[in-house]
């Protein structure tokens, strides 16, 4: 009926079966930004958020994210995910966050470096939220996967 690989040949959603794939090395980063006031960034800058130390918080939720992804994305594989860094950097504007996540199976990564990225900024603003209601998540993709039958592909490759 498709060639959509998650449906069968009746249209009915399925986990595609990966067990006849090679184990290789693979590897996806993704990134996002979260937009917010001046006050809340001071605060983050300077460790005076109430809630807490934001970035090692937000490292924390990321990492945990990454590791929970096949339970919370339909028709993801659970992953024994080898490692998973989350880098946050201050902007002019706000906070980036940067997600590695790395394997040596038979299936990507990209679902759980994203979910990584999208939960540390999650957390940043449930952090700062006391400050900035008006926090904007957005941005978040990926920038580059690495492994498996496709390859090497990069974000930039793609503009």
């Amino acid at each position: 009926m498709t060639d959509l690989t998650h449906l069968d040949e009746h249209g009915a959603a399925r986990m595609v079966d990966v067990g006849g794939k090679a184990e290789t090395a693979r590897v996806a980063i993704a990134s996002g930004h979260i937009r917010m006031n001046a006050a809340a960034r001071a605060a983050i800058a300077s460790g005076t958020v109430p809630k807490g130390d934001v970035f090692a918080t937000a490292r924390i939720a990321g990492i945990l994210a990454a590791k929970r992804t096949g339970d919370l994305i339909p028709l993801c594989h659970p992953l024994a995910l080898d490692a998973v860094a989350i880098d946050l950097a201050l902007a002019d504007d706000g906070v980036t966050a940067t997600a590695t996540a790395s394997l040596t199976g038979r299936t990507g990564v990209e679902m759980e470096a994203l979910t990584a990225v999208s939960i540390a900024l999650l957390t940043i603003y449930d952090m700062a939220k006391a400050i900035d209601k008006g926090m904007v998540i957005g941005a978040v993709r990926l920038i580059e996967k690495r492994g498996g039958k496709s390859g090497t592909w990069r974000a930039d490759a793609q503009a």
